[in-house]
């Protein structure tokens, strides 16, 4: 349940602050906005203010703004469609940048408040907290059947009943080579306090797995001061972009080019599993995972792709080009079009996230 809310308030304000950019330059632009709402109808309740209606709806998973001559179903004064081409070009980019500057900011923060990242056994240097903390479980693992999960730090581990502790990951490898083929107690955080799991590392593991399945990072909190954490934020966030960027190309090749999707793309439910791992460890992971969603969020919205903004920035860049709106009729099949393709890719990812949380 505690999952399920933190995913809901995440999704919120990711979509609240993508639909304030287009909200906010659309009314700087001179433009009609007829209504604001968050989340999708029937509508909870409303208000309004000015000429604008601020609306609470059912279905949290979204947003919108209603700007009149959106559409293109008239060219009234104040409507989108009578705006400039850059106007409306900023309009429907705004969202976009809007998601970019929420993931800087998070980053900001994260940045001055402490930011952990990978370090090499041996060499902290100035980072605090220092932890080995797992990184991935192989599936059907001696660790996953244990309970371990990525991200959980391994504290130690008994030996005639006495806790040895753990400082690098050789001490882990080290613990796990004494007890190839009998149990293996590691004393184990994972945010909500310590732990005992207990399991035996294999003799002759899988090609690639290790005796226990998993693969580990020695990790540390680097605190910046606040002058420095301005601008790794954004540019944490840039990297993090192009990092998206290259993400969603391989995607897309594999997708069109051999017809399938790579095995690690996740849909709502996915992500809502690993935003409660995020919230789990600590509140810092937690606004890193919403930067890299709002990133993710940006460079998937800015795709070419009809019914997405970047889709609709093609159109305007047609209209631009040919000196006259696209066909209505056209434009509205096209959206429709991508509409319904988009809504197949998530229920597709979203069966796999399925049947790769609850189908054993």
């Amino acid at each position: 349940m505690l999952t399920a809310i933190i995913f809901i308030i995440v999704i919120g304000v990711l979509v609240l602050v993508h639909e304030f950019g287009h909200f906010i330059m659309a009314k700087r632009a001179g433009m009609k906005v007829e209504e604001f709402g968050f989340g999708f109808p029937p509508r909870l309740f409303s208000w309004k203010k000015g000429e604008t209606v601020y609306s609470f709806n059912w279905i949290p998973f979204g947003g919108f703004v209603k700007i009149l001559g959106e559409d293109g179903d008239t060219r009234a004064p104040h409507s989108f469609a009578s705006a400039s081409f850059l106007n409306r070009l900023l309009v429907l980019v705004a969202g976009v940048v809007m998601n970019f500057f929420l993931a800087a900011v998070l980053l900001m923060i994260v940045n001055f408040f402490g930011l952990r990242i990978g370090l090499i056994d041996g060499d902290t240097g100035s980072a605090q907290n220092i932890k080995v903390q797992i990184v991935s479980v192989t599936a059907g693992s001696p660790a996953e059947i244990a309970g371990l999960r990525p991200l959980d730090a391994i504290e130690g581990y008994k030996e005639n009943g006495v806790v040895v502790p753990i400082h690098t990951t050789q001490d882990v490898q080290d613990a796990v080579a004494s007890h190839l083929g009998r149990p293996l107690t590691l004393e184990i955080e994972s945010g909500t306090g310590v732990v005992e799991k207990t399991l035996t590392p294999r003799v002759n593991p899988p090609e690639g797995q290790g005796a226990i399945g998993i693969s580990l990072a020695l990790t540390g909190t680097i605190v910046y001061p606040w002058h420095e954490a301005i601008w790794r934020g954004i540019s944490d966030a840039a990297f993090l972009t192009i990092a998206t960027v290259q993400g969603y190309y391989s995607l897309l090749k594999t997708l069109f080019i051999h017809g399938r999707l790579i095995a690690d793309v996740s849909g709502p439910i996915g992500i809502a599993g690993l935003t409660g791992q995020a919230a789990r460890v600590g509140f810092n992971y937690l606004l890193q995972f919403v930067a890299m969603i709002s990133i993710n969020l940006a460079v998937l919205n800015i795709i070419p792709f009809p019914a997405l903004d970047g889709g609709r920035v093609v159109l305007l860049l047609i209209e631009k080009a040919k000196g006259s709106p696209v066909h209505k009729s056209a434009e509205n099949l096209i959206n429709i079009a991508g509409f319904y393709l988009l809504i197949v890719l998530m229920l597709y990812i979203t069966y796999k996230d399925i049947a790769r949380f609850f189908i054993k």
